[in-house]
């Protein structure tokens, strides 16, 4: 969603969005964005055999007021470079139908996974344009586990209680691919691909003290290129394998969350470099950015969607030699496509139990 507002930013604010996703230019940003479009993304429906890899759709939406017209260089590279839909909507009338239009439109994008993104009573007569977003992941194993071997086992939390959940288990001996660090344990669990050229992966980041995820997220944060880089693991024998099962729901709003890092004055200080959006005399302004992801996590493989909607307001408002991996306690985990490095989902597990 950054990228898209970057590409509506002038200025300092535009030089700001740029160091933030790490980006030369909006032409470096858009280039990815085909790249994506092009090297990552699946056009299947639900009906795509899955066993032609995992099922990935990444859409974009606009709906700007009728008082305004996008500007014409925006209009082009959102549809041409992010495929977006735009539509002309009456915020100042119909705000409440808006909402409900724009949550379907997550909702039918996301397989039902993410609903009700925006509140009644969000949109009004300042809104001058709605951006949204939603990423839709589906796939299956390329070695499922067996559910009769699910079975129940304590897991640590941060707080020093355990709680009992379901754990995944694989045969005594299988081979995983499995890496082994300083203060931390990584496991890949590929997904099946068959014919597709895409290889995706989902990593866990265990770490080795039950406390250690904190650490472990620090470490990341100071060198997050980790997550991107090629991560180093091998084939390996293990003596046994354990991976919770779970669900779960996160919704946030993301420019409090910035603001908590320090970057929301960094990126947006400068209203008046917004104005490559829409026609208007007025300064816009990004009065919310809302953000919900999902995942669930079984036997058969992984379901997991993300939305974002950007609301643009005018200013006036084991045994020996044989390692094994049990994820019981907090880890984190990330969904990867491998050929380009590319992470769709990154997350942590704090308690397995908890749904949202």
């Amino acid at each position: 969603m950054l990228s898209l507002i970057a590409v509506g930013a002038t200025g300092s604010t535009l030089n700001n969005l740029l160091s933030f996703l790490g980006s030369e230019s909006i032409g470096e940003l858009n280039s990815l964005a085909s790249q994506i479009a092009i090297s990552v993304l699946s056009p299947e429906n639900e009906s795509h055999n899955l066993t032609r890899g995992p099922i990935v759709s990444f859409v974009n939406g606009a709906w700007v007021d009728r008082r305004f017209d996008l500007k014409p260089s925006f209009e082009k590279i959102v549809k041409d470079v992010y495929h977006a839909t735009a539509k002309k909507v009456d915020f100042a009338n119909q705000a409440n139908q808006v909402v409900d239009e724009v949550n379907f439109w997550i909702g039918n994008a996301t397989k039902g996974l993410i609903r009700n993104l925006i509140q009644p009573g969000i949109l009004g007569s300042d809104t001058a344009l709605v951006l949204a977003n939603a990423l839709y992941f589906k796939g299956a194993w390329d070695q499922k586990f067996d559910s009769s071997k699910t079975v129940s086992k304590n897991f640590h939390l941060l707080n020093g209680q355990t709680v009992k959940i379901p754990y995944m288990t694989s045969r005594d001996h299988a081979q995983h691919y499995y890496g082994s660090f300083d203060d931390y344990k990584v496991l890949k669990m590929s997904y099946q691909n068959g014919q597709d050229t895409r290889r995706f992966s989902m990593y866990f980041f265990l770490p080795n003290a039950r406390n250690g995820l904190q650490n472990l997220v620090d470490k990341f944060k100071a060198n997050p290129m980790v997550l991107n880089n090629p991560v180093q693991v091998q084939k390996r024998w293990l003596t046994h394998l354990w991976l919770p099962k779970f669900k779960f729901s996160f919704e946030f709003e993301a420019l409090q969350a910035m603001h908590e890092l320090g970057h929301e004055e960094q990126l947006f200080n400068n209203l008046g470099h917004l104005t490559e959006m829409v026609d208007s005399p007025q300064s816009p302004l990004i009065s919310k950015l809302l953000h919900k992801s999902f995942i669930e996590v079984n036997e058969e493989g992984t379901k997991a969607a993300a939305s974002s909607v950007a609301i643009v307001e005018m200013k006036c408002a084991s045994r020996p030699g044989f390692p094994s991996f049990e994820a019981d306690h907090p880890f984190l985990f990330t969904i990867k496509e491998e050929n380009s490095g590319i992470v769709f989902f990154v997350g942590a597990v704090l308690n397995p139990l908890l749904v949202s």
